[in-house]
């Protein structure tokens, strides 16, 4: 047949915000006729967004999705278009990719495959398609086939993979090949996680090879409706070989690929493929610079503020927004990165553009980012200086201020109420959390003057034990790094500092973990409260994402001799007390950004009752053990 100019495009949606959505098609569907593209692939129910959640239930988001799609194919003059929509039929919602050429709908195709784990909960609002069926309705008077669609098209024989239709031992591919497809599309809306571009490079260069194709595989883009961020990953096979990729985390709305192939010949130019960004430390500084500016952006929030402590966890996130902002303004440049933000009419853009870079960067942070060290009487000079020098560092306005009148004045009214006066020796977890919470107050009143986001810095594993202030450390409306351990944050800390240059971290990264809520004699350390943090990541790895028991837990961690078992046996004893009655705290924390293949978000990943019998027989038979 020769060849063929075919691409694929990421783009970046938004749940139901039509306008933006049906413009980020039609750009992309533009940018590829420019480039004389003839079949392009659009990402899985771009239309409306995947994130609808229960408004897939719905008929008139259905409805409108199916106007706009024939709207759409109106714009796809001399292209062959393939983008996703929510189909109703008889009661039932159907996840479908609509297939357009030279203008004209030619069909539907409805997924087969329906993710149901970790994040993804499709089963409740969609039905899986039967394989090998094939239906009919009609829209406008005119008749347009549904199902287990195949299309012959410019010459190709085309299938669909519909995402998930592609992740299952029985995939639809199979079936493709078997009908005779020389052309698999693959509309997907697959999200982020470390290490899962390896997997994609699998599904799509081995299936391009099982099944003797090409193949297109084109994701959705960025923070589409809070949680989950999307890679934007669009990747290009024929018959065994890597013809072509994007860069993935595009600050972009639209990021479009294509290759010219001859789809019947053997014979390709092949790329290689590296796994240099695959390392972890790599991909989260990417995900979460992309996760935090649609953050912002689509929540319509003027910038962050960040109660900096000096420590670890405020660090991190203190130093994403600032790399946001450079990763931004490199992608896109100084005023389409301000534009874009919603954030231009808060700058005088002429004297940005006669300085450099970095310049740029820390004038942009000092509007994006406000940060306050509040300090207490327990509060040390090393984690001011080290605050302060942070955000000196990336530009961030900084403010110092002390809660202690406001703390003694909480303890006062107190005490005087029930006749006492409070210690560390018989109120000491109080006084602890008095401290974190008299911060939030005035934190948040700054947040509201400024209409910013309040970032809330707890980790992974504080939620695992629920090691955080319910209303003081944990207040906020986005927890960026909710997703990942405490080990992983002070290892990523160093990578940042030397990988990305950020010398302000060295004090950061000299100090050990504290919550500085004790006094100084108490020499308070988190790891002294709980247990070395490389152990509770991996007790946590296994009761979590590997879902065994106590006495299971602790026969994989004695494996090694690191501790005595009494140790691990002491840990592990500790961590599910500590997790059961703090699922409570799990389920008010801040939206988070999944990253890792597993979370602890009740509302994404992992659920477990708030009420419950605390392992308390699995324990006892564990404290057994000799």
């Amino acid at each position: 047949m020769g060849i063929m100019r075919i691409g694929g495009a990421a783009i970046n949606q938004t749940p139901i915000d039509w306008e933006n959505n049906v413009a980020n098609i039609l750009e992309a569907i533009q940018e590829a006729k420019n480039a004389n593209v003839e079949i392009l692939c659009l990402p899985e129910l771009c239309i409306t967004g995947y994130g609808c959640e229960d408004l897939f239930l719905t008929d008139w988001v259905s409805e409108t999705a199916l106007e706009y799609c024939f709207k759409i194919a109106v714009e796809c003059t001399d292209i062959v278009v393939a983008l996703g929509l929510p189909i109703r039929l008889n009661g039932n919602t159907y996840n479908c990719a609509c297939l357009i050429d030279n203008g004209v709908v030619q069909g539907f195709t409805a997924k087969q495959f329906l993710a149901n784990e970790g994040v993804h909960y499709e089963t409740r609002w969609f039905t899986a398609w039967m394989r090998n069926h094939i239906t009919t309705f009609k829209y406008n008077t005119i008749t347009y086939p549904i199902g287990d669609v195949l299309y012959n098209v410019k010459g190709a024989r085309i299938g669909f993979e519909i995402c998930e239709d592609a992740w299952r031992v029985d995939r639809v591919g199979i079936r493709n090949y078997e009908k005779g497809a020389t052309l698999i599309l693959n509309p997907s809306a697959s999200h982020f996680a470390f290490g899962k571009s390896a997997i994609r490079y699998d599904l799509v260069i081995g299936g391009s090879e099982r099944f003797n194709c090409t193949y297109i595989y084109a994701n959705l883009l960025g923070n589409e409706a809070g949680r989950m961020i999307y890679d934007g990953e669009v990747l290009i096979a024929h018959k065994g070989k890597l013809v072509q990729r994007n860069d993935r985390l595009s600050f972009k709305n639209v990021n479009l690929i294509y290759a010219d192939i001859d789809i019947d010949s053997n014979e390709v130019s092949e790329i290689a493929l590296t796994h240099d960004d695959l390392e972890k430390e790599f991909e989260f500084w990417e995900a979460t610079s992309l996760g935090l500016f649609d953050y912002m952006r689509k929540s319509r929030s003027k910038g962050f503020v960040l109660s900096l402590s000096g420590g670890a966890d405020s660090a991190a996130c203190a130093i994403m927004v600032a790399e946001m902002i450079r990763k931004g303004l490199a992608e896109l440049g100084l005023d389409a990165f301000l534009k874009k933000s919603g954030m231009e009419n808060a700058f005088d853009l002429a004297p940005l553009h006669l300085i450099s870079f970095e310049e740029q960067a820390k004038k942009i942070t000092s509007v994006f980012l406000t940060t306050a060290y509040q300090s207490t009487s327990n509060s040390g000079e090393e984690t001011f200086t080290s605050a302060k020098s942070l955000a000196d560092s990336i530009g961030a306005t900084f403010y110092n201020w002390s809660v202690n009148d406001e703390i003694e004045s909480y303890k006062s009214t107190i005490e005087s109420v029930i006749g006492r006066e409070l210690s560390w020796e018989t109120d000491d977890l109080a006084l602890q959390n008095i401290q974190a919470r008299g911060r939030a107050p005035i934190i948040w009143l700054l947040t509201n003057i400024k209409q910013a986001l309040l970032i809330t810095t707890s980790n992974r594993s504080e939620g695992d034990v629920g090691y955080a202030t319910m209303d003081g450390d944990t207040a906020g409306g986005i927890a960026p790094i909710a997703g990942v351990d405490k080990n992983f944050i002070r290892n990523w800390l160093r990578w940042a500092e030397k990988n990305r240059k950020h010398n302000g971290l060295a004090l950061v990264n000299g100090l050990a973990p504290t919550a500085e809520l004790r006094p100084t004699e108490y020499t308070q350390t988190d790891e002294r409260d709980l247990m070395p943090y490389e152990v509770l990541a991996r007790i946590e790895r296994k009761a979590i994402k590997e879902r065994l028991s106590p006495i299971e837990v602790y026969s994989e961690l004695i494996k090694d001799t690191l501790h005595t078992k009494n140790e691990y046996k002491f840990w592990v004893t500790k961590f599910y007390k500590l997790w059961s009655i703090n699922q409570w705290k799990r389920e008010r924390i801040a939206p988070s950004f999944h990253m890792d293949d597993f979370n602890i978000d009740p509302r994404s990943w992992y659920r477990f009752p708030i009420l419950s019998g605390g392992f308390k027989k699995e324990l006892n038979d564990l404290n057994q053990l000799t």
